[in-house]
């Protein structure tokens, strides 16, 4: 079930309803209808993998009350263990372990021993990387003692399956959502209405921007060796809008549907691509993977602690785990070496921490200075997705060979309908109201809210949001 489709369009309504108007007597009907309308979203998929979703959840709430009745500190060790190693052990099997069995054989094929691996015919089931996290940043909090294990199964269960973050994130933390649910949530209208602007902005984001961006994108990335420079600058543009839309425009969704049930999710995107470094770009983008790879890998790895060198591995290792984390294929974990890479000099010269500050502009040098910035980061982020977007790390190399030394600039067409000019004002009329937002001087929800968000309605129903719907992007993660 997309949340661009007319099926969720249908859910939505219904599951509102029953939650208000039906379960509202107390929380444990208002949860009870959420697992129930959760299970079903997911089971939309497939519902045989329902099954595994349950195994997951059952796994890391037994697990939790065994970490946390253990007498001793190795007995706690032993259960933690094991419950990471049986969900590590899924996620390897569905999403890597095909992955592994090539890499092994083609590292044995350049020795000389010819080998034929055995491969899995296995779906990867819609976001296990996602609820898998989920629990192991509970059991993780659970050891440690930041929180107590929840003995409501239907409570843990809702925490793990809430259908607006289920397949595609934000990565939630027990500390923060499960509170929530412990409670009696009471209908605020104007939390309601903020939720309707962010999924109208949302699918906004995904129909007219990430949608639009896709089809050239495609086109271009597809038929990279036929294609001049400014085509494949033109292409890695599209992509870097296509992916930003479609990811965060799925984020928005998912925080304002929550907010229609009194329920707030953390943010995941803070406007990234106007970011004057990368540091501050991964403080802005997937903000809650990033703060879960920095709570429960970096800081236990011993974080900026310790000297250059001990810092430069860490970072490297949690640059390298993220784009590993993306997809079971070279060209991520080059993303992740490449934005390593680009994250070394401010390491080095302890600028990483820099830029923590909200910007003013003006009509002087320090403005300028940071618009030249921002539009650093930009290409610096959008030539590494170039490798992200790419089918294989040969790919992504002809193609960055191909954008700098053919160095011819005439447009040209892609054997589709319409030329790209109508997207490149989309994306500039797109980043203008970013831009607005990131500054914030008129907030989508301030004033003339009623006439941007009747605009908005307009331009999703025109492009046909109900007839032909695309796929997130991250489903596939």
């Amino acid at each position: 079930m997309f949340f661009n489709s007319l099926q969720f369009a249908i859910f939505l309504p219904i599951v509102f309803i029953c939650y208000w108007f039906f379960a509202n007597k107390s929380r444990k009907y208002q949860n009870f209808i959420l697992i129930l309308a959760s299970y079903y979203f997911y089971s939309c998929w497939d519902w045989r993998f329902l099954f595994l979703l349950v195994f997951s959840t059952l796994l890391d709430y037994f697990s939790a009350i065994k970490i946390e009745g253990s007498q001793t500190k190795s007995g706690k060790k032993i259960w933690l263990w094991l419950c990471i190693s049986i969900n590590l052990g899924f996620l390897g099997v569905f999403k890597y372990y095909n992955f592994f069995a090539e890499s092994f054989a083609e590292l044995l094929n350049g020795f000389g021993f010819h080998t034929n691996p055995v491969l899995l015919n296995l779906i990867l089931p819609v976001g296990i990387s996602f609820y898998t996290f989920h629990g192991l940043s509970y059991i993780i909090d659970i050891y440690y003692g930041r929180i107590k294990s929840e003995r409501n199964f239907v409570d843990y269960s809702l925490f793990v399956s809430y259908f607006p973050l289920l397949v595609a994130g934000p990565i939630e933390r027990a500390t923060h959502l499960l509170p929530q649910l412990k409670v009696k949530r009471e209908f605020n209208f104007e939390k309601a209405k903020e939720g309707i602007y962010q999924i109208i902005w949302g699918l906004v984001k995904k129909i007219v921007i990430a949608d639009s961006c896709a089809i050239y994108a495609n086109a271009i990335f597809d038929n990279h060796n036929s294609m001049n420079s400014l085509s494949l600058i033109l292409g890695a543009i599209y992509f870097a809008f296509q992916i930003y839309g479609d990811f965060s425009g799925y984020s928005d969704i998912a925080l304002g549907t929550s907010k229609l049930f009194g329920i707030d999710l953390l943010k995941n995107f803070n406007y990234p691509y106007f970011s004057r470094d990368i540091a501050e770009f991964w403080r802005r983008w997937h903000i809650s993977l990033s703060s879960w790879f920095r709570d429960y890998l970096y800081i236990p790895l011993g974080g900026s602690k310790g000297s250059k060198l001990f810092q430069i591995r860490n970072t490297f290792i949690i640059f390298l785990v993220s784009g590993f984390w993306h997809g079971a294929n070279w060209t991520f974990i080059a993303w992740g070496l490449i934005n390593a890479i680009y994250f070394l000099p401010l390491l080095l010269l302890n600028q990483n921490r820099k830029n923590l500050d909200n910007f003013t502009l003006g009509f002087n040098f320090s403005s300028v200075r940071i618009l030249f910035s921002i539009v650093t980061t930009f290409c610096l982020t959008s030539l590494a997705w170039i490798f992200f977007r790419s089918k294989t790390i040969h790919d992504a190399i002809a193609y960055i060979q191909r954008m700098f030394t053919n160095q011819n600039f005439s447009p040209q067409y892609f054997n589709i309908e319409r030329y790209n000019y109508e997207i490149l004002f989309l994306i500039v009329l797109f980043t203008l109201v970013e831009w607005n937002n990131r500054l914030k001087i008129e907030p989508i929800s301030g004033k003339y809210s009623s006439l941007k968000l009747a605009l908005c309605i307009l331009t999703i129903l025109a492009l046909g949001v109900f007839t032909d719907y695309k796929s997130f992007i991250y489903f596939q993660f």
